[in-house]
């Protein structure tokens, strides 16, 4: 059972000519197919922050515009950089793990390894342009977030799977940004977002029945799916006292929908983005010493397939029913924490702490095992190094703890015998960048 978040499809107009929307989706799609799209999770499954320089102080951005990524976490803070480029690259490796013991069905019980695909690699591009002195405009290309896992042998074997099992997700964003400057102290951004979607899933032929789903042949194993769409994402930045800077974002949600797995997600495969928010706070200690957190919000429990529990199969709904069985998610809250120290004119160093509130019950994991986005602390180092007037490189590094959830009555008695299933996980992530200014 995958976890999969999908933008909305854009329908083709009738006439010859093809819409705005219409021409901006088909080129999200183009770049999808040559850019090299990456599954990732940290804060459920979505990242935990974007740009090198906010990642390496645990994403924190709302007030704390450093990079053109800034564009995906606040775009009102593009009128604090200027004119420049920054491209980067993250190799992320997460390891998945799940157990299953207890049960009565012969087989099910045992040690599972989701590390059939170990290593990802997640380019990210952003760009600014200051137009005129209260005029900004920047373009981002990232990854939004994502979930993989592959086990070699199947979880779900013993009631029906066969083959591997896994899920993969994979998200682009193309966000189109602009910010404007009401005065010295405050602006305000708007970023145009325009998503591509790719979802698979393999090995759940246990579920891919009457018994299980109201569209049997559409629940696994049928290739990768692909959904584009858009959103929107609206942002402030204030300077309250020449030290302090406060910021706030809002992202709206985006439907979506995967027709070729319409017997596994609620709705008949709609699959929405949740819409998220975020306020921010910076503060200049000292001239070398900056202080930065944000306070997230992302809202998994408006997103039916997320957030209906398994349990809606003992109220006689199945797979693909409105309101049908899902990941039992709830929304999350995530605390951010940085400090940035200019060592010299030269050099920059940051460290960052996050904290996620866990999103899947322990009522839930059974489901889980293919979508484990239990993350919940992780801290990071980063640096960027000047070397020229224009140019500088970032590189940071995060970890995030091992955690595991204990399942709790999670796998139903009366439809597959009882039992518990415990998923775990833990991430280790690099990366590094190239900025210039101009």
């Amino acid at each position: 059972m995958p976890l999969a978040i999908s933008a909305s499809g854009v329908r083709r107009p009738t006439s010859t000519h093809a819409t705005p929307v219409a021409r901006a989706t088909a080129l999200v799609a183009l770049l999808a197919s040559a850019l090299p799209l990456s599954a990732h999770a940290t804060n459920g499954y979505f990242a935990h922050g974007y740009g090198a320089q906010s990642l390496g102080a645990a994403g924190v951005a709302v007030a704390l515009p450093q990079d053109a990524l800034v564009i995906a976490s606040n775009p009102a803070g593009i009128s604090a950089l200027g004119s420049r480029l920054d491209a980067g690259l993250t190799y992320f490796a997460p390891r998945r793990e799940a157990s299953i013991q207890g049960s009565p069905v012969p087989g099910l019980n045992g040690q599972y390894d989701g590390n059939g695909k170990k290593n990802f690699w997640i380019p990210e591009f952003g760009y600014t342009r200051q137009l005129s002195p209260t005029l900004s405009a920047g373009l981002a290309v990232y990854g939004n977030g994502g979930m993989n896992t592959r086990y070699e042998r199947n979880p779900y074997a013993a009631i029906g799977g066969q083959g591997r099992a896994g899920v993969n997700l994979e998200q682009l964003f193309i966000s189109s940004a602009v910010s404007y400057k009401l005065n010295a102290q405050h602006s305000l951004g708007a970023a145009l977002n325009l998503v591509h979607q790719r979802f698979s899933a393999e090995g759940l032929q246990g579920f891919d029945q009457s018994g299980f789903s109201s569209s049997p042949g559409n629940v696994t194993n049928r290739g990768t799916d692909t959904s584009n769409g858009v959103g929107l994402r609206l942002g402030w930045l204030g300077e309250l006292t020449p030290e302090l800077k406060l910021g706030f974002a809002w992202a709206s949600s985006v439907r979506g929908r995967f027709d070729k797995y319409k017997g596994l997600f609620a709705d008949q495969g709609n699959f929405d983005i949740p819409a998220s928010y975020g306020l921010g706070l910076s503060y200049q200690l000292t001239p070398r010493w900056q202080l930065g957190a944000d306070y997230q919000v992302i809202q998994y429990s408006d997103v039916k397939p997320v957030n209906s529990p398994l349990g809606a199969f003992l109220t006689g709904k199945k797979l693909g029913d409105d309101a049908g069985p899902g990941f039992g998610w709830k929304d999350i809250d995530v605390i951010k924490l940085a400090v940035i120290h200019r060592h010299s004119d030269a050099l920059t160093l940051r460290a960052g702490y996050s904290h996620a509130k866990q999103p899947i019950p322990s009522d839930q994991t059974f489901f889980n095992v293919l979508a484990p986005g239990v993350m919940q602390d992780h801290v990071t180092l980063g640096f960027t190094w000047k070397t020229s007037a224009q140019g500088e490189w970032t590189g940071y590094a995060a970890h995030a703890f091992s955690k595991t959830v204990s399942g709790q009555s999670s796998i139903p008695a009366n439809l597959l015998g009882g039992g518990e299933a415990n998923i775990r996980m833990k991430q280790n992530i690099l990366g590094v960048a190239y900025g210039w200014k101009f």
